[in-house]
């Protein structure tokens, strides 16, 4: 398997309605490119659900073709301070989704989760994917 220097992984998960229409999406850049990327459609979920649900469905693409260091950015502050251990995970289901991250993050060398902003570029292209997602159902 090859190792990818510094895989950095964009990813955004999005819901209409709260809960509502569901999907993820997520993209690896290298060297400043887009060198994969994919939308999902989830069903009905929360946002949070759908936040996480993206960073698991990109960190298990990544494992199938690296396992040298990842970095996992999101726009979900939530999602990232409680994967990282900052904030306490109250609800079940989300305890049970930051556990499944946690043990995937387990497959790299080493794994990093940063908060962007909804304004960086490579957050927007995962969020267009996810609306592309929404709309191709005709999800209102």
């Amino acid at each position: 398997m090859p190792e990818i220097e510094d895989l950095a992984i964009y990813t955004d998960g999005a819901s209409r309605g709260n809960p509502g229409h569901a999907a993820c999406a997520y993209l690896f850049v290298r060297d400043g490119q887009a060198v994969f990327e994919r939308s999902e459609y989830l069903g009905i979920a929360t946002n949070n659900t759908a936040e996480y649900r993206a960073v698991i469905a990109a960190l298990t693409e990544a494992a199938r073709q690296t396992r040298g260091p990842v970095r996992v950015y999101s726009d979900s502050e939530l999602v990232v301070r409680q994967i990282t251990g900052v904030y306490r995970v109250n609800k079940e289901h989300l305890r049970e989704l930051r556990n499944e991250v946690l043990g995937l993050a387990g497959r790299f060398s080493s794994t990093a989760f940063v908060s962007v902003r909804r304004t960086d570029p490579w957050i927007r292209r995962a969020d267009a994917l996810c609306n592309r997602e929404l709309d191709a159902r005709r999800c209102g």
